[in-house]
């Protein structure tokens, strides 16, 4: 008998105590949740853009006013602009609890102090608030609210990283006695944790830099938008990302929700002659061709079955190098390329560069099309695919592809956090990774002296940037439309490296419908040339000798 009176007393005591204390709460007492704060969202250069403004809740216990809801009234009322007979009606109630006002800063909350009103508490409450408005908008996300009404992260890194920004709320225990008298001294708490925060691969100069050449061009060439992504291509640190158009997160209600999604990852596109160089490096790497290899089916338009594939421009160019190719972006030879890799080659290879696959930035909301399945495929697919048409990328997976070329030939994964610190303050570093390698180092410098002589000496070199030297291909994408395309509208772009011996920068600038011309050559070249030019002054990168 002793020993089951034991048992049960641990079964009691120890196994349902918690149970038990809490249901102690609930029966008499209140609960009041302290919220965690948010963590910061910082600039590489320790600016913020996103950070937490502390305010006020001001409550009551009505029990302490008793009788002088009116007098009391009348003193807190003018301090916090109130009407007096709301404030009196509240402080009459017969509850333990009541919100008085929300959102008041340092200064109301001092002057209501020093009215020493009995039973007045402040709750710390929390605003989100965006220093910088919409710079970066796509690349931040904001805080909305769930259907909870709580803070929640929606978008890019507010909504990835939520877990880690929001922390964990604590809670406060008002206690009463059997009548429901507060107990004064027996005030419990569950100690809330503040969230984490984020320091930033994202250089404040450098954003605005992207963001001001970017928006300069799309209203220079009248297009509906556009978006520049700037990457350290050794690392995959992402060092700037600009869309437009773009919103305010401090204001995030005001804009329709499509403007939220960012163009960067969730738009997915055809890629066009921007796509030439991940399939040339692979018949390079193949060695099924060399820089020097000639086109023989290059003198005029290819038929393909019922199809006719054409240069962009008219121009035919017979016997043309590997090299001559890309730098006249000329479609048939890309055909003759295709037809020397082949199907299951080409596959395999854009598959290895991460197109079809998310390329797992951490931002929310990146979306990707897949590679379809080699049966679904007829001989004018690999024609379309090799100069990049009939085949769909999101942008960053294009530049994250690009720079494997800039690095030697290395896949890697873009990241934008650089460090996370905790709310004890201990700093854990965030490492670039390697997907894997895809082609190889040899590969990668013929491919990038072939993307250097495009700029050179291709449609674009008129504004190149003088005594650098760029790698990089311009692309022409057309939209496809009820199933076909449509010639006067177009997603232009220029995607490349510099210096190219040794790059510390790649970046792809993308011009959506621009009506001043519909070549990437024309209206995406110079908007990356322009940004080039600032970036190697601001990096203090040194002339190509």
């Amino acid at each position: 008998m002793y020993s089951v009176v034991v048992v049960r007393l641990f079964y009691w005591q120890v196994v349902k105590s918690s149970e038990l204390k809490q249901m102690g709460i609930n029966q008499s007492g209140e609960a009041i949740d302290i919220p965690a704060k948010r963590g910061d969202i910082i600039s590489s250069d320790n600016y913020p853009f996103a950070t937490t403004r502390v305010s006020y809740l001001l409550y009551a216990n009505p029990k302490f006013i008793k009788n002088n809801s009116l007098k009391y009234a009348n003193e807190i009322s003018p301090l916090l602009n109130l009407d007096k007979e709301k404030v009196a009606d509240l402080l009459s109630k017969d509850l333990y609890w009541v919100k008085l006002a929300d959102n008041l800063d340092q200064n109301q909350k001092s002057a209501i102090e020093k009215l020493n009103v009995p039973g007045l508490g402040f709750q710390e409450n929390d605003l989100r608030f965006y220093p910088e408005a919409s710079m970066a908008a796509h690349l931040i996300g904001f805080l909305g609210r769930d259907k909870n009404g709580s803070g929640k992260g929606y978008f890019g890194l507010e909504g990835y990283y939520n877990d880690q920004l929001s922390g964990r709320a604590g809670k406060q225990y008002l206690i009463h006695d059997a009548l429901g008298n507060p107990v004064l001294n027996d005030l419990r708490e569950e100690k809330k944790i503040d969230g984490r925060s984020l320091v930033l691969n994202i250089d404040r100069t450098v954003q605005f830099i992207a963001e001001k050449k970017l928006k300069e061009g799309i209203e220079k060439y009248e297009a509906e938008g556009g978006s520049a992504i700037i990457m350290d291509p050794q690392s995959g640190r992402i060092l700037a990302m600009a869309s437009f158009p773009r919103f305010n997160p401090q204001k995030y209600y005001e804009f329709d929700y499509d403007t939220y999604r960012n163009p960067v990852i969730a738009n997915l596109y055809e890629p066009g002659s921007t796509f030439k160089v991940l399939v040339m490096s692979a018949a390079i790497d193949l060695r099924v061709l060399k820089p020097d290899t000639k086109c023989n089916i290059c003198s005029g338009p290819v038929t393909i079955g019922d199809y006719t594939v054409k240069t962009w421009n008219g121009k035919y160019y017979p016997d043309s190098t590997m090299a001559e190719v890309i730098q006249h972006s000329d479609n048939t030879g890309m055909v003759y390329v295709g037809k020397k890799l082949g199907l299951d080659n080409l596959t395999t290879y854009i598959k290895s560069f991460g197109i079809g696959q998310e390329t797992q930035i951490d931002l929310e909301g990146e979306e990707s099309s897949r590679i379809r399945d080699k049966k679904d495929w007829y001989p004018i697919d690999l024609a379309t695919a090799s100069f990049g048409q009939g085949i769909s990328v999101n942008p960053m997976q294009l530049l994250t592809a690009v720079s494997s070329i800039a690095n030697g030939g290395n896949l890697i994964k873009p990241f934008v956090v650089s460090q996370i610190i905790t709310e004890d303050g201990k700093k854990i570093d965030i490492k670039p990774q390697i997907t894997r390698r895809v082609i190889s180092e040899i590969t990668a410098k013929i491919v990038t002296q072939m993307m250097v002589n495009a700029v050179e000496n291709g449609e674009a070199k008129w504004t190149k940037l003088d005594n650098y030297k760029v790698a990089g291909k311009t692309g022409t994408a057309q939209i496809p439309i009820q199933g076909h395309y449509d010639p006067k509208e177009t997603i232009a772009s220029f995607v490349g490296f510099f210096p190219a011996d040794n790059p510390k920068v790649s970046m792809l600038v993308l011009v959506h419908k621009p009506k001043t011309s519909i070549y990437g050559a024309e209206t995406a070249a110079p908007i990356f040339f322009s940004i080039a030019r600032d970036l190697v002054n601001y990096y203090s990168i040194p002339p190509t000798n």
